[in-house]
């Protein structure tokens, strides 16, 4: 038995969610060739301005104001708020009345969610009893930790990054029958094991100098144009090559590809890719901010990372745990980061030990997995009644 109608539902805060829904869109055409999989931004489904304040206040709270955002991450995570929830829960479902109409139309057999915000109306709809909402439901955690705002008592089946997140979710009163530790989804291209050499040659690069990939995420952000300022400074003349991946960041992009034509160190700029699990390939090392997705796809590749401009909240509690497994690097003090991405690249050994640490902790069948849950959610294996 499998569904004939699938909806995966994501939010444009931030670019991860988005790449996970992508990934396990992908996984699940795999996994169910004759259903109809349909992936959807849920904020696309909602009036301008909730839309702009959702996606784009995020985007500036990252950049202008991230102490903000790590003390409202961890203030709203301590422990139940009942009037915040409701408050919060009220407003969604204020802005999503169109999602509930597109949800309703479509029909769907089984949902999952990479984003909280859906989660949560639908979760009510269904605890209301509202006809046609009693379907089964899963939700992808995008991040290394679980954050508060994930947990929603209608949701089956949580999908989460490793076992710890198990004894998390049970301290927040999920049952632990309802977890599981998949790996985040990333693009199933991560889970073949191309040869470096060849991908070098095919990508244009060198073959004999080390290749970093300087990372800003999906759309670009944080002070990235003086990291690769101070990487130029201390890599200095044939000992290294840069690429430098902008995403979405256009204005970026156009700056750094300038810079890069007088660098000292041979630097390729590029807006956003789809050959990232190749560049991942081919590279040495990722001097990246450890968003949940960017870290789940260098750990594929056994890809160390130096851990730069962490966001925080979310993204500092990942760089913990990469330091915690020996798979990164600390490069987030801005005065100092060229300087020890530049003494670890002299350090073969110790190079080599990060590699074999990311390498274990990776997941790059994470999409597939997830997608097998989904499939064993719906036959009913991993389905339970919502507590009471």
């Amino acid at each position: 038995m499998t569904p004939r109608r699938i909806l995966l539902l994501s939010a444009s805060a931030g670019a991860g969610h988005l790449k996970a829904a992508e990934a396990l869109e992908k996984a699940c055409r795999i996994r169910f060739p004759k259903a109809e999989v349909r992936n959807v931004d849920v904020l696309t489904l909602t009036p301008a301005p909730f839309r702009k304040a959702y996606s784009e206040g995020y985007l500036e709270l990252v950049n202008r104001t991230p102490a903000l955002l790590g003390l409202a991450y961890d203030r709203s995570n301590r422990g139940p708020a009942p009037m915040m929830d409701r408050l919060r829960l009220a407003l969604d479902r204020l802005n999503t009345r169109e999602f509930v109409d597109y949800v309703e139309g479509f029909s769907p057999d089984l949902l999952c969610h990479t984003h909280f915000l859906p989660a949560g109306i639908v979760g009510y709809r269904k605890a209301k009893g509202k006809k046609g909402w009693d379907l089964p439901q899963a939700v992808v955690v995008t991040d290394f930790e679980v954050h508060r705002f994930w947990v929603c008592p209608e949701v089956d089946l949580y999908l989460v990054a490793r076992e710890e997140n198990r004894i998390h979710l049970e301290a927040l009163g999920v049952p632990p029958s309802r977890v599981q530790a998949t790996g985040i989804p990333i693009d199933p291209a991560f889970a073949t094991r191309p040869e470096a050499a060849g991908l070098r040659r095919q990508l244009g690069v060198d073959g004999k100098l080390p290749l970093l990939l300087v990372l800003g995420g999906g759309f670009g952000v944080g002070p990235v144009e003086a990291l690769v300022q101070d990487l130029w400074k201390h890599l200095g003349k044939n000992r290294a090559q840069l690429v430098v991946v902008c995403g979405r960041n256009e204005a970026l992009r156009e700056r750094l590809a300038a810079a890069a034509r007088k660098a000292p160190v041979p630097t390729k700029v590029l807006g956003f890719t789809t050959e990232m699990p190749d560049w991942m390939a081919a590279a040495d090392l990722a001097v990246t901010k450890p968003g949940g997705l960017t870290t789940s796809e260098a750990l594929a590749r056994g890809l160390p990372l130096a851990v730069a401009n962490p966001i925080p909240g979310q993204e500092t509690r990942n760089a913990a745990m990469l330091y915690e497994e020996g798979a990164a690097i600390s490069a987030e003090n801005p005065c100092t980061a060229g300087w020890r991405v530049a003494a670890l690249l002299g350090d073969s050994a110790r190079l080599e030990r990060m590699r074999r640490a990311a390498k274990a902790i990776g997941r790059p069948r994470a999409a597939l997995d997830a997608a097998e849950a989904l499939a064993r959610l719906y036959r009913g294996t991993d389905r339970l009644s919502a507590p009471k």
